[in-house]
């Protein structure tokens, strides 16, 4: 196991979705990473500016 920054508002969609599925968010997110692994989905690298 290891430890991994996310986002405030990723944690909190998956805390959703564990609500409506009664499986522990940590467990989703685990789920869906392992998803990605599998299919070898890449991630949309969509750079946001602040200014």
């Amino acid at each position: 196991m290891l430890t991994i920054r996310l986002e405030e508002d990723v944690v909190n969609y998956f805390k959703v979705v564990a609500e409506e599925t009664g499986i522990s968010y940590q467990s989703l997110i685990n789920l869906y990473l392992q998803d990605c692994v599998k299919s070898q989905r890449k991630p949309s690298l969509e750079w946001v500016s602040n200014a």
